[in-house]
């Protein structure tokens, strides 16, 4: 069956308030997407950022971002008044993030919400015992780290960093109000988000989530489950996640994330992964596997090098983990992110699980070369992008792109003028064998580089850009249509 659909993060979506979030905006988003005869609305992790503010580097696994719990639904709710959230400084530009503001903001707002909140509901204390296995150690994680300022776990008293049963009994005490308000959170953002995942696939729309396939280090999963990761007894990593030196990283790429100890996730069937990726689909319909060749083999980084470049591949658990995700979770739906360097053992995995990879219309135009990423090349088990949240828009590449390289592009999609540069490239994966399109919003919006998701490798500019209220007209939903239409995806 022929689909597309649109990549958009929450954290775009112009609500007020700041940051995007599960509220009205989100609900008149999905009724465009109906209107555009999208099939999917793919977004980008949920889970709670920190430093960097990057969703592939979250506190827990399984918890949900506060920052997306929409202020305006607890006013009508009674939790909180619009004066008390108006009066804050959520950031001034409406096309960006201001994610310092948003922080000191977001949190003084929801304690006032929390202090008025009944917990003795029905709901509540429902939610709170189905999500018990992650959540006491996820709350008394946040409360604790709060209580220390912030700093990673590795820097707290050793008694609560090694989780000895006396210091974890003292301070789920000293820090009971904490913890409750991180519950607090987490009631609401499942709330929210359940009700607006409703939403979508009542019109028809369903949501396509991200799996990172590593935890952060500070993070509320190492903290609670060492024994999941190469850790030495010290609770210090033996070795980090990255990938080795290429053309784009001279030194590669040092992530810094803990590696899996493979061998005891074996040992217990995978018990772990399994709750992690039934916990997804949850959250979502399809759920995209990031990373997927570290499952086959991954690159493992002494801890402590400065640089990625004296790493080695070891072997990952292989279709091992996928043959108790079918026989555990029975067949679901998955996009592996099959991108970068690709082996022959790599390629092979991706076959024996049936899941369809990814291609990316940016990375066909290599004016040198005969490449997998050009359409004529796709096959129907194929999930298209123009570009990811990884790339630049269509409108800054071209712009970047050089002479050779954007002549054969213009050969190949028969381009005759650089107006509205977008549009051939997105009616060429439309147009493409693949089952199913995916177009990153900025690329329906024809936007350049000022609306760049993420710049891999780098800090401080990235997960910012917004779509302004009113960018995503009905004209533009109508031509979407049109082309969905006439590439028979509907």
């Amino acid at each position: 069956m022929r689909k597309s659909g649109i990549l958009f993060p929450v954290s775009s979506i112009p609500s007020k308030y700041g940051i995007g979030t599960f509220g009205k905006k989100a609900y008149e988003f999905i009724d465009l997407l109906k209107k555009s005869g999208q099939s999917y609305w793919q977004i980008l992790p949920l889970g709670p950022t920190g430093y960097g503010d990057s969703p592939y580097q979250s506190f827990s696994t399984f918890a949900g971002n506060p920052y997306y719990i929409d202020l305006e639904l607890l006013i009508d709710e009674g939790l909180l008044t619009k004066e008390e959230c108006d009066k804050y400084d959520f950031g001034e530009d409406d096309g960006y993030v201001d994610y310092e503001k948003v922080y000191n903001a977001r949190f003084d707002v929801l304690r006032k919400a929390f202090r008025r909140f009944d917990a003795d509901r029905d709901a509540y204390k429902a939610f709170v015992k189905k999500s018990e296995q992650w959540l006491e150690d996820y709350a008394l994680f946040m409360a604790i780290k709060n209580k220390y300022d912030g700093k990673s776990f590795a820097e707290w008293d050793e008694d609560i960093k090694t989780r000895q049963k006396a210091a974890l009994k003292k301070y789920a005490k000293e820090c009971s109000e904490d913890v409750d308000f991180y519950k607090f959170q987490q009631f609401y953002f499942a709330k929210q988000w359940s009700e607006l995942k409703e939403y979508a696939n009542k019109n028809g729309v369903e949501i396509i989530g991200d799996i990172p396939i590593y935890v952060a280090f500070d993070s509320s999963d190492t903290w609670a489950n060492p024994e999941l990761f190469q850790f030495d007894d010290k609770f210090q990593p033996i070795a980090v996640a990255g990938c080795p030196p290429d053309a784009f990283a001279k030194t590669g790429q040092l992530w810094g994330n803990p590696l899996y100890n493979w061998e005891y996730h074996k040992e217990t069937g995978y018990e772990w992964w399994m709750r992690r990726i039934a916990h997804c689909y949850e959250l979502y319909d399809v759920v995209r596997i990031d990373h997927f060749r570290g499952f086959d083999e991954y690159y493992s980084i002494p801890y402590g090098d400065p640089t990625a470049e004296f790493g080695k591949w070891m072997k990952g658990p292989g279709y091992d983990l996928f043959k108790v995700m079918k026989e555990t979770l029975g067949k679901r739906k998955v996009i592996a992110e099959d991108l970068g360097f690709m082996t022959d053992t790599v390629i092979k995995l991706v076959k024996k699980t049936g899941f369809p990879g990814m291609k990316i219309l940016q990375f066909a135009f290599d004016s040198r070369e005969e490449s997998d990423y050009l359409p004529h090349n796709y096959i129907q088990n194929n999930v298209v992008y123009t570009g990811t949240h990884d790339n630049d828009t269509i409108v800054g590449w071209w712009s970047a792109c050089n002479r050779k390289d954007k002549a054969f592009a213009k050969k190949y999609l028969n381009i005759k003028s650089n107006k509205d540069i977008h549009k051939p490239f997105v009616r060429a994966c439309l147009a493409s064998v693949a089952d199913t399109v995916i177009i990153p919003m900025q690329d329906y919006l024809g936007l350049g580089s000022e609306a760049r998701i993420n710049i891999p490798s780098t800090l401080g500019n990235n997960w910012k850009w917004r779509m302004k209220d009113g960018q995503f007209t009905d004209e533009l939903a109508e031509e979407i249509y049109s082309w969905t239409k006439l590439y028979y995806r509907l």
